[in-house]
């Protein structure tokens, strides 16, 4: 084969947080003023000593409420501000939060305990859901880990499988006295019982099966050394699943994992905790060389019901096995094999093979197999390399003939690079094939997404039938390794209470027929009902880039849209300031800066308020970079209308766009009845913020774009509907909010506090004319295994930012989880009764479950807070990591519930709480910041922008992220991201 040889202004963030008496509209706003020896909460004074037994078990002090009562008086703590957190230490000696004796918050997650269930909820009416949960019986005995070692070391799971597979067929029977153990692919080994040796080295022959089919095959010789480590405490897990301790024995969970995982990891293509195969059932092809393999996923879960099963089905992208000629005709059209290639198909010839495993067909029985590390720049003919010492060059179409005879007929196409670029080969496309078995992780188009949509997409008694079925073809009663470690599974789903709670009434203003209105089944309409926080919109302007609008259709669009703002509530002047401009969608930042200038011209001065703009259904990166120049450049907040819905025009499209509008001007559409009445306990009593978060990592292969981190923060009170936000870049696929809150030396002002908690705290300070006295803070995106490293870090920036504002302001903090990529579904205990169920056969929005298959001892729920459309429905799963507000199941589970019917953008309830859904747009967002010349050539997208890969953002410097550039003043205040 042939080879080859920030700094931001001190001005912006050094603002003092005034303190001036605020009168509350709870009376106990003057108690919470009184005593500088109260800390918050009414407890004691903060203590730097280590808890004592005695202290753990001290009796409940006069005025702190149990875990099931009303509101809790909560109020700026007079301790010293340091930014640490404290922690409450329960009756059984473990840390818990939420007041009594201070301690220093731990500085590392051994020492935290996270927050435990305060109680069970009662609001709702009751009823049975099953869930996709099997219980799984305890094996009595303890379970024995072993030290894998392998040399020489390899890197492949599936080559230290197929070693550890010999090695017990070799000497089970023998040196292993009988035992089945079951491995981890890497240094791990487990077994019920011990083996007959504590230390034992092992030598085993393997055939390289990759070297050759029906040919010879090179043999090689591993040395396995298996090491005796430890046992695993199973009677540790019975305490812990009775909720008698509260530390979770995750060795003993990894090896039961480890164990019903084994059987299916030689059956089907194993990723990540999901199985899939091209026998389950017929592949459907993707287009572009994808085809969607069905699979299931499994995780074995601790739970209130004891050890859970969790199965649900899964079906992900894979490349289909073809020829690599053939995919690149898939990918770019049969024409390729014709034409010359141009620089954008070679870009996303490299982009779609990058990475995936090719064998070559070229050498008859000989399949050696090869990862493709790049694509050469010249066409195969063009390619020439040295034979010899005296540097004689060969062409690579004539060493292939004279070498394995083989004729290259497409020599226009480029080859495969594949090897590292020290010694990369040259492998010719046509001697090439794709491995099977590879799934594809890049992003998929939207073609690809909708045909995996349809494939995925299942009604849930349909999708409880095949979980059902899983199970039963997965036999575990027959599994081998689950017999050999004592392990049952139940085959019967989980029937789980669950309650359904009741739709908030939402209040509308006073001047349209409706006033109020009541959700039914999650959703409603804008019909006789008018905002109740209309705003004014005089100065706008429209821009068509869509070639196929004509300028007559536009008028009668915006004519439409204006005419739908002002009878939902809104004053919208019917004619835009200049006449509609039309552009061309490679002149964007032309377009929009011309019509900038022309409206200022015509306002003299004035800044336009809104734009429209008009774009194509199939826009390429045309609204990022419109959103890119509104937002950070130009100070505009726009409106984009696809040409699709303007030449189809509804009214349910245009209600929803003018709630989009409203919201993007500084108003609110609806609110809580209960929040205006000031009715919704631990939000009503005092000043609260509530906060969403959330960080979005860049694509996977995408190794040097960073992440981009958005916190959004609720900017009325006792509203809590208009929200504000801010976005920041940050190291590629850091989890943790590094911008929270930060401080740095100016030359004039000296030490300088600033971040996002700090300046949207200062927002809700100059949009209220109060300070907040509570933090409810919603977290997006944070794994379980990541939960103490986020909570130690993140709560300690939101201390640190309220320290920095005023001395002794520390308002209590409830931190809360916000998962929806988990794989628990909720069915109806009965898919025939009508009354159980929505439209789409999914269950009612609002069934929260909170027993059962929830955690043993900490604080979390799954809520399915929205009406099905099409599908199965997903619960979000909420998982309280903090509460110094003292919050009860039922008060934090109705609040959650409650919000999810606010949500800016339509007239029905979501399935996330809309802080965390906010937070989570805008982070998106802010992907279009990214400067153009940052960005590849020859992205690709639709409606929602391009795929964009950032070039070029790691610099030298504190934080080594080239920062978003800045939004602009009149943006930030309000939802740009709606």
């Amino acid at each position: 084969m042939p080879t080859r040889q920030m700094k931001e202004s001190a001005e912006q963030h050094h603002q003092p947080f005034v303190t001036k008496t605020t009168h509350l509209h709870n009376p106990m706003n003057n108690q919470s003023q009184k005593s500088p020896k109260t800390a918050q909460n009414g407890k004691g004074p903060p203590t730097s000593s280590p808890p004592s037994k005695s202290r753990g078990r001290r009796r409940r002090g006069r005025g702190e409420r149990k875990p099931d009562q009303g509101d809790v008086c909560a109020r700026p703590s007079s301790r010293p501000c340091t930014g640490e957190i404290v922690v409450r230490r329960a009756p059984n000696g473990c840390p818990q939060n939420g007041g009594g004796n201070r301690v220093d918050f731990p500085t590392s997650s051994r020492s935290l305990s996270l927050t435990r269930r305060p109680g069970f909820g009662q609001v709702g009416t009751r009823c049975i859901v099953k869930a996709n949960h099997f219980f799984a019986e305890l094996p009595e005995k303890d379970l024995n880990q072993y030290d894998v070692s392998i040399t020489p070391e390899v890197a492949s799971r599936t080559v230290n499988r197929a070693i550890m597979a010999e090695l017990l067929r070799l000497y089970r029977e023998s040196d292993l006295g009988m035992r089945l153990p079951a491995y981890d692919g890497r240094k791990s080994l487990y077994t019920a019982g011990e083996l007959p040796f504590a230390w034992k080295e092992f030598t085993i022959k393997l055939l390289d099966e990759e070297d050759g089919v029906n040919g010879p095959k090179r043999e090689r010789t591993y040395k396995v050394v298996i090491k005796y480590v430890a046992r695993a405490n199973m009677h540790h897990l019975s305490q812990f699943l009775a909720g008698k301790r509260a530390d979770a024995p995750q060795e003993a969970l990894q090896v039961l994992d480890i164990v019903l995982r084994e059987l299916s990891t030689k059956r089907f293509c194993p990723i990540g905790r999901s199985f899939f195969s091209p026998n389950i059932r017929t592949p459907q092809q993707l287009g572009d060389g994808l085809e969607s393999w069905c699979g299931f996923y499994q995780s074995i879960r601790p739970t209130q019901m004891g050890l859970s099963l969790n199965i649900d089905m899964a079906s992900a992208a894979f490349i289909e096995p073809l020829p690599v000629v053939e995919f690149v005709a898939q990918l770019l059209g049969k024409d390729v094999l014709t034409r010359q290639l141009s620089d954008s198909d070679r870009i996303k010839i490299k982009k779609a093979l990058r990475g995936v495993k090719v064998e070559v067909t070229h050498r008859g029985s000989v399949r050696r197999k090869y990862r493709v590390s790049g694509l050469t720049s010249q066409p195969t003919r063009e390619l020439v390399f040295p034979v010899d010492d005296n540097l004689n060059m060969k062409s690579v179409v004539e060493y292939f003939q004279e070498m394995y005879g083989f004729t290259i007929l497409h020599t226009h196409l480029p080859c495969l690079q594949v090897g590292n670029q020290k010694k990369a080969n040259y492998l010719p496309m046509e001697a090439c094939k794709i491995v099977d078995g590879q799934r594809y992780t890049k992003r998929l188009n939207e073609k690809q997404i909708t045909a995996l949509l349809k494939v995925t997409c299942q009604r849930p008694r349909d999708r409880e039938n095949d979980i059902l079925r899983t199970v039963q073809h997965n036999a575990y009663d027959q599994d081998p390794y689950a017999k050999e470690f004592g392990i049952k599974i139940s085959e019967k789903l989980a029937s789980v209470e669950a309650r359904i709670l009741p739709a908030p009434w939402l209040k509308y203003h006073e001047t349209g027929k409706e006033k109020d209105c009541l959700p039914q089944v999650g959703q409603w309409n804008m019909m006789n009902k008018k905002m109740i926080n209309g705003m004014t919109v005089n100065r706008w302007a429209c821009i068509n880039f869509s070639r196929s609008v004509q300028e007559s259709v536009a008028k009668g669009f915006c004519s439409e849209l204006a005419q739908m703002c002002q009878v939902s509530g809104m004053e919208f002047y019917t004619q835009p300031v200049i006449p509609i401009h039309n552009a061309k969608p490679e002149q964007v930042e032309k377009a929009l800066k011309h019509v900038y200038h022309a409206c200022m011209n015509k306002t003299k001065g004035k800044e336009l308020e809104l734009l429209l703009a008009i774009l194509p259904d199939n826009n390429g990166s045309l609204y990022g970079e419109l959103k890119r120049i509104c937002e950070t450049d130009l100070g505009i907040i726009s409106q984009c209308c696809l040409t699709k819905h303007v030449f189809k025009i509804t009214k349910q499209y245009l209600a929803n766009v003018s709630l989009k509008i409203n919201v993007k001007m500084g108003g609110r559409n609806t609110v809580l009845l209960d929040a205006i009445s000031c009715r919704i306990p631990l939000v009503s009593d005092i000043p609260t913020i509530i906060f969403g978060a959330d960080v979005t990592h860049p694509e996977n292969g995408e190794d040097s774009s960073p992440s981009i981190a958005a916190v959004v923060a609720s900017q009325d009170w006792p509203e809590v509907t208009k929200y504000a936000g801010l976005v920041c870049a940050q190291a590629h696929r850091q989890e943790l909010i590094q911008d929270l809150y930060k401080t740095w030396n100016d030359p004039v002002h000296g030490t300088v506090s600033g971040g996002m908690i700090r300046d949207l705290l200062v927002s809700f300070r100059k949009a209220t004319g109060q300070k907040p006295l509570r933090i409810i803070f919603y977290r997006d995106g944070v794994s379980e295994g990541q939960f103490y490293q986020v909570l130690l870090y993140e709560l300690d920036a939101i201390r640190k930012a309220c320290a920095s504002l005023e001395p002794n302001y520390q308002p209590p903090v409830t931190f809360i989880v916000v998962q929806k990529r988990h794989h628990t579904r909720l069915f109806a205990n009965n898919h025939r009764d009508r009354s159980s169920i929505d439209k789409s056969g999914n269950i009612l929005p609002g069934t929260v479950v909170d027993s059962k298959i929830c955690h043993p001892t900490e604080f979390d729920f799954y809520l399915c807070s929205h009406a099905g459309i099409q599908g199965t429905s997903r619960p979000a799963h909420y998982h309280v990591l903090w509460d110094e507000n003292n919050f009860t199941a039922d008060g934090i589970q109705s609040l959650t519930n409650n919000l999810c019917y606010t949500y800016a953008r339509c007239t029905r309830s979501v399935s996330v709480v809309p802080p965390a859904y906010y937070a989570h747009l805008a982070a998106f967002r802010a992907r279009f910041y990214m400067e153009p010349e940052a960005q590849e050539n020859g992205s690709t997208g639709s409606g929602g922008g391009g795929d964009h890969k950032t070039k070029g953002v790691r610099l030298t410097g504190e934080s080594g992220v080239r920062p978003l550039p800045a939004l602009k003043e009149n943006v930030k205040k309000v939802m740009f991201y709606c």
